[in-house]
C-alpha cells in the first residue's frame, strides 16, 4: 500500500476507531533541509581537512577558516558523489537509531503472536494487515525463511489500517494469539479470500478457534488498546506502508524479496 493511501486510510480508521486524540497516522519523513552544516561536517571528515574544521572551528581565525571552507567547497564540487553518500549514511544511521530506541517493544510479542525460535539469534518483526495484498505476498517468503533458519523468530504486530474490516479481523487475531492458535489462524487468513466476517469465521474454523467466542471478538473494544499500541509503535518508526518489516537495524516496506530479507537477517546475525 502506498504511503499516501496509507496516510489517508490510517487517519480515517485511527480517528474513528482506535487512536487517542486524532493523532496523525504517520509523520512525514524528516527532511534534511537546513542540515547543511551537519552534512558538511560529515563530508569534512571524508575530505581529511574537515575533522580539524569541525573540532577547532571556534579557535580558527576567520581568515584561516574561510580558507578551509574554500578547500572543502572545492573538494565537494570535484567529488559531488560524496554528498549522496553522506545523505545515505545519515539516513541509515537515523533509521537504526529509531529501531534501537523501540527494539524492546518491537521484539516483544502479544501473547502467542510469534513463530519460530523460542530463543532466537535474530528476530524479524512484521506489522501486517489482513486486507493487505503485499502482506499476503510476503507470507510465503516468511514461511521459507522460518523453515530454513532455526535461529529465526518472527514477531507479529497487528496494523489494521487499510479497511474497516481489518479491525475486527485484528481483534480475532489477538484472541487467537491468546489461545495458542495464532500461527494457524494467521496462515488460514492469508490462504483464504477476503477479510470480511465470513472469511474470518472460515479461517477461525480452520484454526480450531471457538466460533462462538470469535463472533463476540468482532466488536470487542477491549482489544483496542493493544492495536493502538501497535499503531503507535509503527508510527514511531515513521511507517510508510504495509507490511512494515524490521530486521536488525533495517526497516522495509511492501513486498520485500526473499534475498533482501535473507541478507538483512544475515547482517543482523553478524551484528549480534
Amino acid at each position: 500500500m502506498s504511503g499516501g493511501s496509507l496516510l489517508r486510510a490510517g487517519r480515517t480508521l485511527i480517528g474513528a476507531v482506535l487512536t487517542p486524540s486524532g493523532a496523525p497516522w504517520a509523520r512525514r519523513r524528516k527532511r534534511l533541509a537546513g542540515g547543511t552544516v551537519t552534512v558538511l561536517l560529515g563530508l569534512l571528515v571524508a575530505g581529511g581537512a574537515a575533522a580539524f574544521a569541525a573540532s577547532q572551528a571556534s579557535d580558527v581565525p576567520t581568515k584561516d577558516r574561510a580558507a578551509i571552507e574554500a578547500v572543502v567547497r572545492d573538494y565537494i564540487l570535484e567529488h559531488p558523489e560524496i554528498v549522496r553518500e553522506a545523505m545515505v549514511k545519515l539516513e541509515k544511521n537515523r533509521v537504526a537509531a529509531l529501531v534501537d530506541e523501540n527494539r524492546a517493544a518491537l521484539e516483544t510479542p502479544f501473547a502467542g503472536a510469534w513463530e519460530g525460535a523460542a530463543k532466537p539469534q535474530v528476530t524479524l518483526v512484521a506489522f501486517m494487515d489482513y486486507a493487505c495484498g503485499y502482506c499476503r505476498a510476503t507470507v510465503p517468503t516468511i514461511a521459507r525463511l522460518l523453515k530454513e533458519d532455526p535461529g529465526l523468530r518472527v514477531v507479529y504486530h497487528e496494523l489494521p489500517i487499510i479497511s474497516q474490516e481489518s479491525v475486527p479481523a485484528a481483534r480475532v487475531s489477538l484472541y487467537a494469539a491468546e489461545t495458542g492458535h495464532f500461527p494457524a489462524f494467521h496462515q488460514a487468513m492469508y490462504s483464504g479470500e477476503g477479510v470480511d466476517k465470513a472469511a474470518v469465521i472460515d479461517a477461525a474454523k480452520k484454526a480450531g478457534l471457538d466460533l462462538n467466542k470469535v463472533k463476540t471478538e468482532f466488536d470487542n473494544a477491549g482489544r483496542n488498546p493493544v492495536i493502538s499500541q501497535s499503531i503507535r509503535l509503527a508510527q514511531s518508526l515513521e511507517a510508510e506502508g504495509t507490511p512494515l518489516l524490521v530486521v536488525g537495524d533495517q526497516i522495509f516496506y511492501g513486498a520485500v524479496s526473499y534475498d533482501t530479507l535473507k541478507a538483512a537477517i544475515d547482517a543482523a546475525r553478524k551484528r549480534g
